[in-house]
């Protein structure tokens, strides 16, 4: 069949496939049916995507890495290039060259062109902008034009989720769909039930959606800013009194669609300059490593693993010795929480606002489904369920549910096409 469904993630991307009326995911980095959102363009000119992009960076290949490329869509970003050695590439063609990567991948496997597409898609690619929100979407079907599709249209990634769900139950509910991505936290409820997946029109069993830009990457952000990027000199003061270190570095260190940023040359120049001035220079100076090194991923990455780790244990820790001797980050579940506990409260606060949309009061929902993979942090899943108390809770396949409801619905819109 030439019709698929993309879940383009901030992390992650899968692609799935109909295979005798089933959907199923590509093998997009085999054994993997997922494979991180990444892309590495390396000095020699060769061009890696997934997990052998994050290798090659790890390695050190010379080159540039570059992640969460979807949370520059429906900002100014898109509209900027990235240093690529001596040349410029723009950010709308470095996502032509990882989902043109992707859909080649996918039609290896699959054996045949795919050629209508059901893109995923955020509630809001953008909060309290519906203008930036339009553009965004325009901008990943221009792209997805481009690269070879030829029908091009957009899913609620939540809906996804409560596709592929529907397809476990045995009865009629009413289903609360949390997913909590790498960029955004989007929300629907929603009526299912076994009668109801085979209907043309699913639009009155969608009772509300609603959404937030905020995902695993900005707990990622929160972290580092709170725990690591002291130790690199934010917060410290200048020599100068009242005055501390600009902030702006390392806001752009410790956010993943930020750190290329980081690389361009007057950026080190300016933080040289700023050490002159600084109060406590060695600070600075494991900063001008990392960015001298171009060692930013590796920083982000060390902050996510920690995170990821803390949603099974109690503690943590950054080694940081390849900065300095003896160098680390200690990192507590309190730590996480403390530094994040605002996201989590606006995660919690949209799930309300869903259900005053639906008209309904909590304890009519039945289930909450979860999906995403930051649905594996305590606080996270405990704001959830928080707003919907009395609910069963479901968690579902955490990185390939959308993914596999958006093909359900490309076989609902584009039919069994040949």
């Amino acid at each position: 069949m030439s019709i698929c469904g993309l879940d383009f993630g901030t992390s992650n991307t899968t692609l799935g496939t109909i295979d005798a009326q089933t959907p199923a995911l590509a093998p997009l980095e085999s054994p993997h049916n997922t494979i991180p959102s990444a892309i590495f363009y390396a000095a020699d000119g060769n061009v890696l995507i997934g997990r052998k992009a994050m290798e090659a960076y790890v390695e050190g290949t010379a080159g540039r890495l570059m992640r969460s490329l979807k949370s520059v869509l429906g900002t100014s970003l898109i509209e900027e290039t990235t240093r690529l050695g001596r040349a410029r590439l723009g950010f709308r063609d470095v996502i032509a060259n990882y989902l043109g990567a992707i859909k080649r991948r996918a039609e290896q496997a699959t054996g045949g062109p795919l050629r209508s597409v059901v893109h995923g898609r955020p509630v809001h690619f953008v909060d309290n902008a519906p203008d930036a929100d339009r553009k965004a979407e325009e901008t990943l079907r221009t792209i997805a034009k481009g690269i070879g599709f030829d029908e091009v249209t957009f899913q609620f990634e939540p809906i996804a989720a409560a596709l592929d769900y529907e397809q476990q139950i045995t009865s009629e509910e009413l289903a609360l769909i949390a997913d909590i991505g790498g960029g955004t936290s989007d929300f629907s409820i929603v009526r299912l039930g076994p009668e109801r997946h085979g209907k043309a029109d699913r639009a009155a069993d969608i009772l509300a959606n609603d959404g937030v830009r905020i995902g695993g990457t900005d707990f990622d952000r929160q972290l580092s800013l709170g725990v690591v990027m002291p130790l690199f000199g934010f917060g410290s003061a200048m020599k100068r009194p009242g005055l501390d270190v600009p902030s702006s570095y390392f806001h752009d260190l410790a956010t993943w669609s930020s750190i290329n940023r980081m690389y361009e040359p007057r950026v080190l120049a300016d933080i040289r300059q700023v050490r002159q001035e600084a109060a406590r220079p060695e600070l600075l100076d494991r900063l001008i490593r990392v960015i001298h090194e171009q060692r930013g991923h590796t920083l982000a990455m060390e902050v996510e693993d920690a995170k990821i780790a803390l949603s099974e244990m109690s503690r943590s820790e950054i080694p940081l010795a390849w900065v300095a001797p003896g160098l680390s980050a200690a990192i507590s579940q309190g730590d996480l929480v403390s530094h994040t506990k605002q996201l989590a409260t606006r995660i919690s606060a949209r799930i309300k606002n869903c259900l005053i949309q639906a008209g309904l009061n909590a304890d009519a929902i039945d289930a909450v489904f979860l999906t995403g993979g930051s649905v594996k942090l305590a606080h996270v899943r405990k704001a959830i369920t928080k707003a919907a108390p009395t609910a069963r809770l479901v968690e579902g396949d955490i990185f390939g549910a959308v993914g596999k409801g958006l093909t359900l619905e490309a076989l609902r819109r584009y039919g069994p096409l040949s």
